[in-house]
């Protein structure tokens, strides 16, 4: 039958999304807007260092294994996995700060030092955060939602409740714990989901379970090594891979789209199209307005996620204070927040993330040298010109100094700012946002867009805007979904 499928956007999703699909007997094409593949998980490489631009965190392994089995083969054949330990240092104030390890006895030494009863505290959330990974892996997640009766079933309303589907993490976390130092340690994962804690659903307190009890690993390459990998298996599938082809527009007939077209004039033919970039930007830019699933007012009524402030940094010398992943939480971080969500603006004591892969893997500086990412959480669509840009990492490197005692101005090799004008110009992100769609309970499961257009039948979406959401594993999972929902639809055609 020799069906084609094209794939718009070779990130994570892309790749996945287009590997399932060839699995499946179809002929693919998948179309990178970029010179390399892995959209936001791409590396810089220049003097000796090299970067990643994008994702740092390997997360739910589990997710990554069951992917690689879907195709017969092993994940190690593609990268190799290393577990950190410790995981992650974080800084709470000038001279305070705490290591968390992979010793469980350690994390509930840790609590009992925060407030009293606080490691059997930690032990009674790690067993509910538990319980609710279980679930959500076995009955939410690996499930596209089309219509509400779907997400609000007996099921749902029976595990719901458990699950605190229907709560705010923030309030369901001081059920357990009350020290903002605990408490943080249990929310801080909202933040690189792309919300507030004080607004997420209580259900994202499994991401306790996945940083403390399933552990955090570096892979071979960093998460650019990750991309590649999978790069190199839809290639064995017979995927052909093309990049600086930034898709134009989709044009359809009737209800279906039929072909794809990129800037130079090339079109693509297609049954199936997959489109894996910026949601908003595939749809208001790609596609004619009759052919739109979501209004321009819709779009007006999301809350988004955050942009990012990020620095990558080749320092000439080593950094004692640090580990491989460090966090800083200031003690109101609420006032973070705020300037994220409800008063945009650039924060002036910002929480941060600095990683220094370096720490683990050798190979990403010259020897003697550390590779540092710095990141600040941010409101997508502020000021963002070379001066301001200039001006607000001087003021962060300051306050990094100040946190950790790390002097980041000093022996500087090599320095990129990378900001939500570059999410725009080399993501098409709607307003710079890094990640999509905030998690509220609004924007969960079936409120999350749809991964199939309501006007082309035959096109589909894939990546971080559509459901489970925001989060490398997350989207592997969404790039199962919706290939599993094809599949449904026209079954496994052959060559």
């Amino acid at each position: 039958m020799n069906r084609k499928a094209v794939v718009i956007g070779g990130g994570y999703g892309g790749l996945a999304s287009a590997a399932l699909l060839a699995r499946d007997g179809w002929k693919v094409t998948l179309l990178e807007k970029n010179s390399t593949l892995g959209g936001r998980a791409r590396s810089w490489e220049i003097q000796g260092y090299t970067f990643d631009l994008g994702p740092s965190w390997y997360l739910m392994p589990e997710v990554f294994e069951r992917f690689f089995s879907l195709f017969d083969v092993k994940r190690e054949d593609y990268y190799s996995l290393r577990p950190l330990d410790p995981y992650y240092k974080v800084f709470f104030n000038e001279g305070e700060s705490s290591v968390l390890t992979g010793d469980e006895r350690q994390h509930e030494a840790l609590f009992d030092s925060f407030q009293p009863g606080g490691g059997e505290a930690l032990q009674r959330y790690k067993e509910q955060a538990s319980y609710k990974y279980k679930v959500a892996m076995e009955e939410f997640l690996y499930r596209d939602y089309k219509r509400v009766s779907e997400f609000f079933n007996r099921k749902l309303m029976s595990e719901g409740l458990k699950l605190g589907v229907f709560k705010k993490l923030d309030k369901f976390v001081s059920q357990y714990v009350q020290d903002r130092r605990a408490k943080q340690i249990l929310e801080y994962a909202m933040v690189f989901l792309g919300t507030d804690p004080a607004d997420a659903p209580a259900l994202y307190s499994i991401m306790s379970h996945v940083d403390l009890e399933l552990g955090v690993f570096f892979p071979e390459k960093g998460m650019a090594g990750v991309a590649q990998g999978m790069a190199a298996l839809c290639r064995q599938l017979g995927v052909t891979l093309v990049t600086d082809a930034e898709v134009t527009s989709i044009t359809g007939s009737k209800d279906r789209a039929d072909r794809v077209i990129t800037a130079d004039g090339t079109t693509y033919e297609a049954d199936v199209v997959v489109a894996s970039g910026d949601y908003h930007h595939m749809e208001t830019q790609l596609l004619s307005s009759e052919h739109r699933t979501y209004s321009r007012r819709y779009w007006d009524s999301r809350v988004l996620a955050p942009s990012m402030f990020i620095a990558y940094l080749g320092i000439g010398r080593k950094l004692q204070g640090l580990e491989h992943h460090n966090l800083y939480f200031k003690e109101h971080w609420t006032d973070h927040f705020k300037t994220i969500f409800q008063t945009p603006s650039w924060p002036g004591d910002p929480c941060f993330y600095l990683s220094c892969i370096s720490k683990t893997d050798s190979s990403s500086a010259p020897e003697g040298c550390e590779n540092v990412f710095l990141l600040v959480p941010t409101a997508p669509g502020l000021e963002d010109s070379d001066r301001q840009r200039e001006d607000y990492l001087n003021h962060v490197l300051a306050h990094v100094k100040r946190i950790t005692g790390e002097d980041l101005t000093k022996d500087v090799e090599v320095q990129r700012i990378f900001t939500q004008r570059d999410f725009i110009t080399d993501y098409h992100a709607f307003k710079g946002t890094a990640l999509g769609l905030s998690h509220t309970l609004r924007q969960t499961a079936v409120f999350r867009p749809a991964s199939r257009s309501r006007h082309l039948k035959n096109l589909f979406y894939a990546g971080q805007y559509t459901h489970p959401g925001v989060g490398v594993p997350m989207v592997l999972i969404a790039a199962e979904n919706v290939t599993g929902e094809i599949r449904k639809i026209y079954g496994a055609p052959t060559a």
